[in-house]
């Protein structure tokens, strides 16, 4: 099978690695990729907002299958223009994927749905964002209703910066603040068949003890020896089965990675937001611990057959990613960096630790950071505990001047 993976994170990283060390993936490439991706997959340069490009480039390369990585692309319909070239593309529709692209649309739809999450109001005034604000009270939620790369939320206690963060926004969406964990939880559908995988939890805060600003996310862990052992179960149940079917229903089938952003509230769960994507860097922890081979997977969700595929296999360690972060991240970061220590992991630690990159690219022979964040480091082990341990171990390995990461990922749930 010749896969084409669109995208250049760790995200995709961490799809590609999984994908190379798939027997029935005979041909890999990324476009545009990264310096990390270049060393499983073979890269190519396109404009991955362009779906022409993209689906001519499949056709180049004769690909059997497309993996649409980051959500820009999806929600500009590059998936609907590689159907339309005939080609299996995992990754929903233009209109489906509104579910992530809108947060508005993706109320509406869990009301229709019958999804529990917060209650919530739609605002495009002034007036209604202060109605709203008042409504609810601190701690103040307020989302930009469009794409925003993980950081379009704000939390806070703060009512001058909340409203001054909704009126930046040409449309808001604010919300009761929901107590509780958080848990991520993605799911692959062909539009009518649901196969969850297994949870997750990431850090969204830039700094230690979840303080600082809103990230993309600074790191996560699987599995979560907390949650209920009926978690997932009650998820497809309520949550991911009902928003599949609702779509199909109104005609835009959903067809891809659905993920589910949950809270496990003192009122049951409830859902903060989803995703019309593989999440990071909760994937990376994710992928870390399956067991069943991605491709074939990915295929059957693609073609519409996924009712042949049996459950999901997960190997009984434990994963950890810890997020290296430019100078400066999540505002505008340095980059151009050069980054050192990437042998010293590889050479000692393989395969229980690995570093996946997101914004790096080659300068000459050296790794130079391109991005906020920057590299991925993840391990894997028997426990939480001994996971973390070896992830913090490939971190302290890795220079690059300036970086930033977090050093309590984890460390509540391995018991440290």
């Amino acid at each position: 099978m010749k896969v084409l993976v669109i995208g250049g994170g760790a995200r995709e990283h961490a799809l590609c690695r999984s994908l190379s060390l798939d027997p029935d993936v005979t041909a890999l490439h990324c476009a545009p990729g990264n310096a990390g991706i270049a060393e499983v997959a073979e890269l190519h340069p396109v404009d991955a907002l362009d779906g022409a490009a993209v689906a001519g480039l499949a056709g180049e390369l004769a690909a059997d299958l497309v993996v649409i990585g980051p959500e820009a692309p999806l929600v500009a319909g590059v998936a609907d223009a590689v159907r339309a070239a005939g080609i299996p593309c995992f990754g929903p529709s233009k209109e489906a994927a509104r579910l992530e692209g809108s947060k508005a649309f993706a109320k509406d739809v869990m009301a229709g749905a019958g999804v529990p999450t917060a209650r919530s109001y739609v605002c495009t005034t002034p007036e209604e964002i202060d109605t709203a604000l008042d409504a609810f009270g601190a701690p103040y939620v307020v989302k930009d209703d469009g794409l925003a790369a993980g950081k379009g939320v704000v939390v806070t206690d703060d009512v001058e910066q909340a409203r001054a963060h909704a009126r930046s926004c040409e449309r808001v969406v604010i919300e009761e603040f929901l107590d509780g964990p958080e848990v991520s939880l993605f799911a692959i559908t062909d539009g009518t068949t649901v196969l969850p995988l297994t949870p997750a939890q990431d850090f969204k805060r830039a700094l230690d003890g979840d303080q600082g600003p809103n990230t993309g996310g600074m790191g996560a862990y699987s599995p979560l020896p907390w949650a209920d052992p009926k978690l997932v179960d009650e998820v497809l149940e309520t949550v991911l089965q009902p928003t599949v079917d609702e779509l199909r229903r109104r005609g835009t089938p959903f067809s891809g990675l659905l993920y589910a952003g949950l809270a496990i509230t003192s009122r049951g769960v409830r859902v903060i937001e989803f995703n019309a994507r593989f999440g990071d860097p909760e994937t990376q922890v994710v992928l870390a611990r399956l067991r069943t081979p991605l491709a074939r997977v990915l295929l059957h969700a693609a073609e519409g057959t996924l009712d042949s595929e049996p459950p999901l296999t997960w190997h009984d360690s434990a994963a950890v990613t810890v997020v290296i972060a430019s100078h400066n991240y999540p505002g505008t970061p340095r980059t151009g960096d050069a980054i050192t220590g990437l042998e010293e992991v590889a050479e000692l630690d393989a395969p229980h630790a690995y570093v996946l990159h997101a914004g790096t690219r080659r300068d000459g022979d050296a790794v130079v950071s391109a991005g906020g964040r920057v590299l991925s480091v993840t391990a894997t082990g028997e426990d939480l505990a001994e996971a973390r341990d070896r992830a913090y171990a490939a971190v302290g390995r890795v220079r690059l001047d300036g970086s930033q990461h977090r050093t309590d990922i984890a460390r509540t749930a391995a018991g440290s």
